[in-house]
């Protein structure tokens, strides 16, 4: 598979697993929490302006997918928000008591971080062998 084809598959599918995610958390936030015995903060305020954080990163992961080369420099905004999160979360989940349904999440976000890693020097290396002088 050639690096466009395998880079784009995989923000494609990054950009519907956060657009997913954050229509879920944004649409139905309370049932969501109640269905794994979460509870909910004083506010879904809180909960729905981090769905919405998703869908933003989603829209740029689309982006991304539709012109790796192009949007390569968005590409560690993305591991970053992934790294962020796993951080966050496994902390929680070493230092204190932390619901379940955080921690996958957590796992799947530590993948994608480095699956884009890997996608963010395949595209410097295309680059470099497409422009030998830069």
């Amino acid at each position: 598979m050639k690096p466009r084809t395998w880079i784009a598959v995989l923000f494609a599918a990054a950009a519907v697993y956060d657009a997913l995610l954050g229509l879920l958390f944004l649409v139905v936030p309370g049932w969501l929490l109640a269905q794994f015995g979460i509870d909910p903060p004083n506010h879904f305020g809180y909960v729905q302006f981090s769905a919405l954080l998703l869908l933003i990163f989603a829209w740029m992961f689309v982006e991304i997918a539709r012109e790796p080369g192009e949007h390569r420099m968005l590409i560690p905004y993305g591991v970053a928000v992934h790294f962020a999160y796993a951080g966050i979360v496994i902390w929680y989940w070493v230092t204190s008591d932390l619901p379940a349904l955080w921690k996958p999440f957590a796992l799947f976000d530590l993948l994608w971080a480095g699956l884009f890693l890997l996608a963010y020097f395949a595209l410097a290396a295309r680059r470099l062998a497409w422009h030998p002088s830069v």
